[in-house]
């Protein structure tokens, strides 16, 4: 999600995106910012399908999820790297680019969904949190999640009052997942978690060959 700051003059800026809390100094910069997502996405996605999730697991960033959905249009998988925390039984997360959201958009069409968690995987179904109090509860629940950045980006999603916080930044869907199957995570048969180690694994077994070949 883009940042934020107090004090910006909310509404004022309007982009692609609509009017969505961040304020006219970083609204602007929502085009720009939505592109270096997109470059990035091409190295995260593999990252954490081939097991590395754990390392995006940090105090700066949170910890992240694949989200994989069906194109509205084209039908095909479509996967996406999200901040993401884990509430009641599912996991929450925003949409910070607002209702024009790629992935969002995909879920209002279908929202049978599958997650890759770094821990393991599941199939689900995501649904928006039209109610006011579980969307101030998920929202605050998914931005004190995703670590200093989320704080910076929404600067008010904890100290401020409900009424602020909501109408502030009311136009970034909430969503929740609950899941309804198990999925194949990237450490289960078939994933692809061991190729990191394989050059590790590699260097033990030519180790050991030379060691024995000196006996």
């Amino acid at each position: 999600m883009p940042a934020g700051a107090q004090g910006d003059s909310v509404g004022s800026a309007t982009t692609g995106f609509g009017e969505l809390g961040y304020g006219s100094r970083f609204e602007p910069l929502l085009a720009p910012l939505h592109r270096g997502f997109l470059a990035v996405n091409r190295c995260t996605v593999p990252a954490i399908k081939a097991g590395l999730g754990p390392l995006f697991a940090t105090p700066l960033t949170g910890s992240m999820m694949v989200l994989r959905t069906t194109g509205r249009q084209s039908r095909r998988v479509r996967d996406v790297p999200l901040g993401y925390a884990i509430g009641d039984g599912a996991v929450w997360c925003v949409a910070g680019f607002g209702r024009s959201t790629h992935w969002f958009r995909n879920i209002e069409a279908d929202p049978r969904v599958e997650v890759i968690l770094p821990g393991g995987a599941f199939y689900g179904i995501a649904e928006e949190i039209t109610d006011r109090d579980a969307w101030l509860a998920g929202f605050r629940l998914v931005i004190g999640n995703i670590g200093i950045i989320g704080r910076l980006m929404v600067p008010d999603a904890r100290s401020a009052s409900d009424a602020s916080v909501f109408d502030r930044w009311h136009a970034l869907p909430v969503v929740r997942i609950r899941p309804t199957g198990i999925g194949r995570g990237p450490s289960d048969p078939g994933g692809l978690a061991w190729l990191p180690l394989l050059g590790i694994e590699t260097l033990a077994v030519i180790g050991l060959v030379r060691w024995l070949r000196r006996r």
